[in-house]
């Protein structure tokens, strides 16, 4: 594993860097509200930042995102990359490349994703029209198409103005939506493996705004804690203050770290669904507690709602509930080792010459029971 940077993506983090400090203000961003920042979206497009990502790669957005999370920049930089230059990158025909990466690049057309998908809630057509709601929808607001999974998690592209988007008021410091979808024409995108190569994609490319967001915290906190007196000395000298502070720090790079990876294997063509689990895991997990102690460590200024570190909570918070539960996390992650060791082993050999263990009901009763073909498919009773 390399994680250094090319010259290409360093460029491209300097860049980033520079514009998210330049326009993403606190000023700037109160102002906002829940709204996307034209002239910062306009700034980034017309930089050519958009563009790059298909040259520079997930591991040169992840590091870009970092710079956005450090100011929690009001832009739906991470969606339009991910769920439109990225998936379409990958996995949009020749057709839909070439009418849609333009106007991506340049920032008139504005993807969005239903992700994760759920299950069950959008059914589509042969004839590729889909019915079904998606509660909410980040960025909706802001965007031109929306990237749909359907019950069989197919990937379907959608224009907004051919369904219904009507607002959502949460939590969150960005616009979101609820999406109506009722006989509305869709075009296919990808095939079976999109699904789960763009929701990597996406686990991966938060997972890098996550690290941000985390970072802007921490250098906040920092800050403070070092600037502020009290007994005559500054609050950065107390023991307590030091460990808060190194901890949030730990849990700050392991979500880099595992974003890193999962990004640089993406680009090297290597399996990455579980690397993009573990960052996920650790953006959602680790993410929570950094951005809480971003707070701790304010004491009472932590705990005024029109404070810059307040922005980091909140964005801190709504990126671990989009990443989804750790628990949920952790549980998908042991299912997908599972599922890759013994694939392994039935490629050394056939399954009826493995150990197999006897299930607890079959101890009670004296049996021993070999193992179904539905439950060795999740790895059950098959010893390792």
């Amino acid at each position: 594993m390399d994680f250094t940077p090319t010259e290409e993506q360093s460029a491209v983090r300097e860049l980033a860097g520079q514009i998210f400090g330049d326009l993403a203000t606190p000023e700037r961003l109160a102002a906002a509200g829940t709204g996307s920042d034209a002239e910062l979206w306009k700034a980034l497009c017309g930089a050519g930042l958009v563009a790059a990502v298909e040259e520079v790669g997930l591991l040169g957005l992840v590091l870009a995102l970092e710079e956005q999370g450090r100011t929690t920049a009001q832009v739906p930089f991470a969606a339009s990359c991910v769920y439109g230059v990225l998936a379409l990158g990958a996995h949009g025909t020749a057709g839909q490349r070439d009418r849609l990466l333009p106007a991506l690049r340049e920032g008139s057309t504005v993807v969005t994703g239903a992700f994760p998908a759920s299950g069950g809630r959008v059914r589509a057509t042969a004839e590729g029209e889909l019915t079904g709601v998606v509660p909410l929808v980040s960025w909706l607001r802001d965007a031109t198409h929306v990237l749909v999974p359907d019950e069989e998690r197919r990937l379907w592209l959608v224009r907004v103005a051919d369904a219904g988007a009507e607002p959502v008021e949460t939590t969150a410091p960005w616009s979101a939506g609820r999406l109506t979808l009722d006989g509305t024409p869709a075009e296919r995108v990808g095939g079976a493996e999109a699904y789960e190569d763009v929701l990597a994609t996406a686990r991966t490319a938060f997972a890098g705004l996550q690290a941000g967001v985390c970072a802007g915290s921490l250098a906040r906190a920092v800050q403070h804690t070092s600037t502020r007196e009290q007994f005559g000395r500054p609050l950065s000298t107390n023991q307590g203050v030091l460990l808060r502070a190194a901890d949030a720090y730990m849990d700050t790079e392991a979500i880099r770290v595992t974003s890193y990876e999962a990004a640089w294997r993406r680009d090297e063509s290597l399996p990455y669904g579980t690397h993009a689990l573990t960052a996920a895991w650790w953006a959602s997990e680790a993410g929570t507690r950094v951005v809480h102690a971003g707070q701790h460590l304010h004491g009472g200024l932590g705990a005024d709602l029109e404070h810059p570190v307040h922005r980091h909570f909140l964005w801190g918070r709504q990126l671990d509930a989009y990443l989804g539960c750790g628990g949920e996390l952790l549980a998908e992650l042991g299912e997908l080792i599972v599922a890759e060791k013994l694939t392994e082993k039935l490629a050394e050999e056939p399954l009826e010459k493995l150990v197999v263990r006897p299930s607890v009901e079959g101890v009670v009763r004296g049996e021993t029971e070999r193992p179904s073909a539905e439950g060795a498919g999740r790895g059950e009773g098959v010893g390792a």
